[in-house]
């Protein structure tokens, strides 16, 4: 097998993706569960625990005060979205109340009366507009940055005035400028960032849960 190089133009974007996905193609197992441990070490960096503090103490606090966490995110981030509504409402790892968590991806009936009558674009931008107050608090998930439903949730969530933390890939994309806490995986490739959004949102879970239920 050729050797694989991942090092890339820092200023080809476009290139670097296409050099990656070729790459991760023709990597082995075992390659491809370094880069992956890899990109978490680089998260662990680009992060910080500052900021993930500061994603826990949002959501601590909205909880606490009965207010809801409204998740969101499209084909694999929706199905994260569900993962962590999934994880608060039920358990993660305690026995304890239930926490009120919304995932805005998981009810076919109001995603395809919206979609269909109006714009998939404001789908969850209406539910946040249903479910959110102030004091609430909107986690978007999308490894562009740029998926243009979420955006508009966020721009809903800032109208009324919700807290807002965004999972997303290098930069953030758009939701940058309208996230208050931003989880930035320092990559451009969807399925690694995927990765990475699950070690950060189970850790998030792990730590939201040990706070409430202590309170």
């Amino acid at each position: 097998m050729d050797q694989v190089c991942l090092s890339y133009a820092p200023d080809a974007t476009g290139r670097r993706n296409a050099i990656m996905s070729k790459s991760l193609a023709f990597m082995s197992f075992q390659e491809y569960l370094a880069e992956s441990a890899g990109l978490i070490q680089r998260s662990s960096a680009a992060i910080g625990q500052d900021a993930m503090d500061h994603a826990i103490d949002c959501i601590v606090e909205a909880l606490s005060a009965g207010q809801p966490l409204l998740v969101c995110g499209n084909g694999g981030s929706a199905a994260d979205a569900m993962h962590i509504t999934g994880e608060l409402v039920a358990r993660f790892l305690k026995d304890r109340r239930a926490f009120r968590a919304i995932c805005l991806a998981d009810n076919p009936a109001v995603l395809t009366a919206w979609s269909n009558d109006i714009s998939f674009e404001t789908v969850f931008a209406r539910q946040v507009e249903a479910y959110g107050g102030e004091g609430a608090v909107l986690l978007g998930l999308s490894t562009s940055g740029t998926s243009r439903n979420v955006v508009a949730a966020f721009e809903q969530a800032r109208r009324m005035h919700l807290r807002t933390i965004a999972l997303t890939g290098e930069g953030g994309g758009s939701l940058a400028p309208l996230a208050d806490v931003l989880l930035a995986v320092p990559s451009r490739h969807t399925p690694l960032i995927q990765q990475v959004h699950l070690c950060l949102y189970h850790y998030l879970c792990e730590h939201v849960e040990r706070r409430l239920a202590a309170i």
